[in-house]
C-alpha cells in the first residue's frame, strides 16, 4: 500500500505520497483541473503497482476532485477537518501549519489510522442528484426564512397594521400581494375593496375573497402608532425588496420541490422511504439524499445512528457516567430527522406510544423526540437492508405486548 494525503484548496492543492513504513516517496503541488489531476495520478502511479493499493486521505467528501479519485479506485478517506487538527496536534505541540505540513499529515492519518475512519460511499448518480436537490430546497426555505425574519422586524418599526393584517404568515399570497402594492402605512390606507381584492386574486386566494379583502382593509385603517413620513418611506422601499426576494424564493421553492419529487419517485428506495410514517416526498428525500444508497456503506443500524448523530454519546470516567445527547452531527439530517419524528406521531401508533412512555419517564419533549428519531432510524436501516416495506406490528409490536 502507498498512502497520499491531498490538501485541497481552490485554485491548487498539495500532495504528499508515503510508503508503508512513512517515508516520503514524493510531494507535489498541483493545479486544480484536469491537467492537475492527471499530475496527481501521475505522481502516484509512479509508486504504486496497482489501484486498489492506494489510501488516500482528504478533508472533503465531494466534488470534482473526490470524484476523479473516486472513479479510479483508491481508497479515499474523507477527514472531518476536527479530527485531522486533533491528529496534527498528537503530532507537534508548537503549532506550526502549513499545506505542505498538512498533506503529510493526511497521508499518515491513513497510514495509521484509516480504519477508524469512514470511507467514501459509491452512492449512485440518483442519490447524489437527489441530496444536490434536496439541499438546494432546503436552503432555498431557509433563505426565505431570513428574509421573512428581516420582513417581519422592519414591520414592527414602521408598519405594525401589516402584522396585526397578516400576521406571522408573511409568505402568504395574501401578504405578499398586498404588500407590494402597499408597502407603507400611508400607501395602505389609501387601499380600496375592489384593488385589495383583485391583488388577493392575483396572489391565488379563490375563496372568499371579499370578506378578506374587507378584514385587510378595517386593520390597515385602524388607529396605530406611526414612524416619521421620511422614515416610512425608506421602511417602505426596504420592504418592497424584501417582498420581491420573498416571492421569487417562494416560485423557486416550488420549482425545486417538483425536481426533487421527480429524481425521488426514480430512486428504487423510494417506495420503501415512503412507506415510513412521516416521510413524505421532501423529508423523504432529504433524508434519502443525506444517508445514501450504498448499502455497504453502514455495517449495521449503529452504524447509521452514529453516523445520523441520533444515538446519544456516554461519558464515564471512575464512578461517573453520564449518557449526553451529540452536537458534532450532520446538521441536515439532523434537521429532517427531528422533523420526521415529530409529524410521525400522529401517523404511527407506536411511535406515540414510544413518545408517551418516554415522557411519563419524565424525558423532556427534545429527549423523547431524540429518541424517537433515533429509533426511526433503526427502522429504516431494517426495512432498507432487508428490502422490505415498513410495517406497523413489526416496528413497534414489542411496545404493544410490553
Amino acid at each position: 500500500m502507498i498512502f497520499v494525503g491531498v490538501d485541497w484548496a481552490e485554485a491548487h492543492h498539495d500532495v504528499c505520497v508515503l510508503d508503508d513504513d512513512g517515508a516520503v516517496l514524493g510531494r507535489r503541488r498541483v493545479t486544480d483541473g484536469v491537467a492537475g489531476v492527471a499530475e496527481l495520478h501521475g505522481l502516484v502511479a509512479d509508486h504504486a503497482d496497482e489501484r486498489g493499493s492506494v489510501a488516500v486521505g482528504i478533508e472533503l467528501d465531494r466534488g470534482l476532485l473526490v470524484g476523479a479519485l473516486v472513479a479510479v479506485g483508491y481508497e479515499v478517506y474523507a477527514v472531518n477537518p476536527l479530527a485531522s487538527a486533533r491528529y496534527r496536534d498528537r503530532h507537534a505541540v508548537s503549532g506550526a501549519k502549513s499545506d505542505r505540513g498538512d498533506a503529510k499529515m493526511l497521508a499518515d492519518l491513513v497510514r495509521t489510522d484509516r480504519h477508524n475512519h469512514r470511507r467514501i460511499a459509491a452512492d449512485s448518480d440518483l442519490a447524489e442528484a437527489i441530496k444536490v436537490l434536496a439541499r438546494g430546497h432546503q436552503s432555498a426555505i431557509w433563505s426565505r426564512q431570513r428574509h421573512l425574519n428581516s420582513l417581519r422586524s422592519a414591520l414592527r418599526e414602521y408598519y405594525p397594521a401589516a402584522l396585526a393584517a397578516f400576521g406571522t404568515d408573511l409568505a402568504s399570497g395574501d401578504a405578499v400581494s398586498v404588500l407590494g402594492i402597499a408597502p407603507t402605512p400611508e400607501l395602505g390606507r389609501q387601499l380600496s375593496l375592489s384593488r385589495i381584492a383583485a391583488a388577493l386574486r392575483g396572489g391565488g386566494r379563490q375563496r372568499n375573497i371579499e370578506a378578506r379583502a374587507g378584514v385587510i382593509q378595517a386593520t390597515l385603517r385602524s388607529e396605530q402608532l406611526a414612524a416619521p413620513g421620511r422614515l416610512s418611506d425608506a421602511y417602505g422601499v426596504v420592504a418592497r425588496s424584501a417582498v420581491a426576494v420573498i416571492a421569487s424564493l417562494t416560485r423557486e421553492i416550488a420549482a425545486l420541490e417538483e425536481a426533487l419529487g421527480e429524481g425521488f419517485d426514480e430512486h428504487p428506495d423510494a417506495k420503501i422511504v415512503r412507506s415510513l410514517p412521516g416521510l413524505g416526498t421532501v423529508l423523504g428525500a432529504r433524508v434519502l439524499g443525506e444517508f445514501g444508497d450504498d448499502r455497504t456503506r453502514f455495517a449495521n443500524a449503529k452504524c447509521r445512528k452514529n453516523f445520523a448523530g441520533s444515538a446519544p454519546i456516554t461519558k464515564s470516567s471512575g464512578l461517573s457516567l453520564v449518557v449526553l445527547a451529540r452536537h458534532a452531527r450532520p446538521r441536515r439530517l439532523a434537521d429532517a430527522l427531528d422533523q420526521w419524528a415529530f409529524c410521525s406521531l400522529t401517523q404511527s401508533p407506536g411511535a406515540r406510544r414510544y413518545y408517551d412512555r418516554l415522557r411519563a419517564r419524565n424525558k423532556t419533549h427534545r429527549q423523547a423526540l431524540r429518541q424517537v428519531a433515533n429509533r426511526w432510524v433503526g427502522i429504516l436501516h431494517t426495512c432498507l437492508d432487508r428490502n422490505q416495506p415498513y410495517d406497523e406490528q413489526r416496528a413497534w409490536g414489542h411496545l404493544t405486548a410490553a
